[in-house]
């Protein structure tokens, strides 16, 4: 257990180095925030989740303002369509996730919550080249595309919910996949959606006890709050210095050791509790 007056100074220097990797790869982070806040700062699983939610929360309201300045509001919403597409199940998979989140027997939840990181690990891993180069509409049919759009964001919608992420990694492959969109623009379409998404899920776990943990937990969330956009801004600036393939490769190896470790640990944890 880590004591209380050095507990801060670790949450802003994780917050720092979390942020650099993400910043680095295009994401906020948060898929390796939570392994942290569950195996290092020793959180319960569904309090690490809803830490992880603000965080990532506060990380997104300063990233959209931020690619402004490289990707122009016009262009933003020019894709208004896209937007309210994939949010037609984005909404509506936030708060069933949040909704089953705060109902599950911990044990439940740690398998669900590896389950996921480890699915999102082997994304990284072995999917990122797909993004690579131009890719035109997976569908063309109009109908289709937005029946197949909601269905995205409704698993989008349940999976930040139930980790606590903003999604980016599965709504930019959605956005370039499914919609043809540009790797650059869809990072910022991925905010527009991020954003209103985790608000809906955030507002969900509020009603499960969010509010005291936030109000026992502010001088924590603070100041990896602060570490994690400073860590942005780093990570933002040194694009470029290591290869994006073999990064992402070896955080997509992290994040599945990381995931394994901490929640089947977790999960023996609550057994032997009982």
């Amino acid at each position: 257990m880590i004591r209380a007056n050095k507990r801060n100074i670790f949450s802003g220097l994780s917050g720092i180095g979390i942020g650099t990797l993400g910043g680095l790869i295009g994401l906020g982070g948060a898929e390796f925030r939570l392994p942290l806040l569950v195996g290092f700062f020793s959180f319960a699983s569904l309090d690490a989740v809803i830490i992880n939610k603000i965080i990532s929360l506060i990380v997104v309201s300063f990233s959209l303002p931020f690619r402004s300045q490289s990707i122009p509001w016009f262009d933003v919403f020019s894709s208004w369509t896209i937007i309210l597409n994939i949010l037609t199940g984005s909404l509506i998979g936030a708060w069933i996730g949040a909704h089953y989140a705060t109902k599950m027997r911990t044990v439940v939840l740690d398998r669900l919550i590896m389950f996921l990181l480890i699915a999102l690990a082997f994304g990284m891993i072995f999917g990122h080249g797909l993004m690579d180069g131009h890719h035109n509409p997976l569908f063309h049919n109009e109908t289709i595309k937005f029946i197949a759009g909601t269905f995205a964001g409704l698993i989008i919608g349940l999976v930040a919910a139930v980790l606590g992420v903003a999604g980016g990694e599965l709504i930019i492959p959605t956005l370039v996949l499914l919609f043809g969109a540009d790797i650059k623009l869809a990072g910022s379409l991925s905010l527009c959606i991020s954003l209103p998404t985790m608000l809906v899920a955030f507002f969900r776990y509020t009603q499960s006890g969010a509010i005291e943990l936030f109000k026992r937990e502010k001088q924590f969330l603070l100041w990896m709050a602060i570490g994690s956009i400073i860590g942005s801004a780093i990570g933002g600036r040194l694009i470029g210095i290591i290869p994006s393939n073999i990064l992402v490769f070896l955080l997509g190896a992290i994040l599945l050791i990381s995931a394994i470790k901490t929640f089947n640990h977790s999960k023996k944890e609550n057994t032997n509790k009982k």
